[in-house]
């Protein structure tokens, strides 16, 4: 559309889903996308175009994002319009196995092994304490909204 610059800030990262991990692409603010022209002259223009459920606005008031916090933003996120997110993690950090055979278990981040990609975690199994190494990519923080999407069905409400 003639006129108009759109910025759609994404998100990318790894959810763990009951298959496994698995990259994802979201937007950083889901269901709405910053845009920039003439409202005067272009506001019927922009509602009509395909995908567009409105215009932010509150009452007769239309809002307007300064261009330096759109700056901010875009230098905060990098030119393609997608940021990367990488769990960062610490002895101490409390964890979920979201891959493999433990799967589903939570441990606690004792040593990491950035070399090798690796962590060692700290976690109760079969009645005792073991340690074991698993892949950095394998871990979602406690804490990470993502997780949520790992739970499992409550059987028990059925």
């Amino acid at each position: 559309m003639a006129g108009v610059a759109v910025f759609l800030p994404r998100v990318r990262f790894k959810r763990a889903t009951r298959q496994g991990l698995a990259w994802t692409t979201e937007a950083l603010f889901p269901n709405y996308l910053f845009a920039r022209f003439d409202w005067h002259h272009s506001l019927r223009q922009v509602q009509a175009a395909r995908g567009v459920s409105g215009v932010v606005h509150f009452g007769e008031r239309w809002p307007v994002i300064e261009a330096a916090v759109i700056e901010d933003l875009q230098r905060a996120v990098g030119t393609d319009e997608l940021h990367i997110l990488a769990a960062e993690l610490s002895p101490g950090d409390v964890v979920e196995i979201a891959d493999g055979a433990m799967r589903g278990l939570s441990a606690v981040v004792s040593r990491l092994m950035p070399s090798r990609e690796r962590v060692a975690v700290l976690m109760d199994f079969l009645g005792r304490q073991t340690t074991i190494e698993v892949s950095m990519q394998s871990l979602i923080k406690e804490g990470d909204v993502r997780a949520a999407a790992f739970q499992a069905p409550d059987k028990s409400s059925s």
